[in-house]
């Protein structure tokens, strides 16, 4: 019986970047189990993911568009759009919504001066939420560049991205 032969995509640019990420397929042998692995690669790469690269994974995998898309929009952590400088993610769980993450994403949107899921113009601060950290005992929580902040409150958060935007 003839095997059926699959020829690897050409990387998409010659960006140095894409051979970090055809790395990580080969070391994963291009199987379709590495998918969220290499989405996270071309994340830290690129900073998210776009158009090109999500065709280039899938083309790379043999794992259809589709599934591709529906997993980088399914977890909060992979982004779609190039992100801000600085980053503040709010838990909308239901600990953290019952705790005052309503307020605090208000106050946040109004002192960065742009909605949920948007950067700013100046491209410094990205406002973000998530459906639940997964910290109820911290509620509300909001993630600050990476670092969790227990127990937030709205004047404080409001006046951290007031210091990011004023750098």
């Amino acid at each position: 019986m003839p095997t059926l032969k699959v020829t690897k995509p050409a990387l998409p640019s010659q960006d140095k970047r894409w051979r970090i990420v055809d790395a990580k397929m080969r070391r994963y042998g291009y199987e379709s189990h590495a998918l969220i692995e290499v989405l996270h690669c071309v994340q830290e790469c690129f900073g998210y993911l776009d158009e090109e690269s999500l065709k280039f994974v899938s083309a790379a995998l043999c794992v259809p568009l589709s599934k591709v898309y529906g997993v980088a929009t399914f977890y909060n952590f992979f982004n779609l759009k190039p992100q801000g400088e600085h980053n503040c993610v709010i838990c909308m769980g239901t600990a953290c919504y019952i705790k005052g993450a309503p307020q605090i994403l208000d106050a946040v949107e109004k002192a960065a001066g742009v909605k949920a899921g948007e950067t700013t113009p100046d491209g410094k601060v990205s406002v973000l939420t998530a459906r639940c950290f997964g910290s109820c005992g911290l509620a509300p929580a909001l993630i600050f560049d990476g670092e969790v902040s227990a127990k937030a409150d709205a004047s404080k958060c409001a006046q951290k991205i007031n210091e990011w935007m004023a750098k």
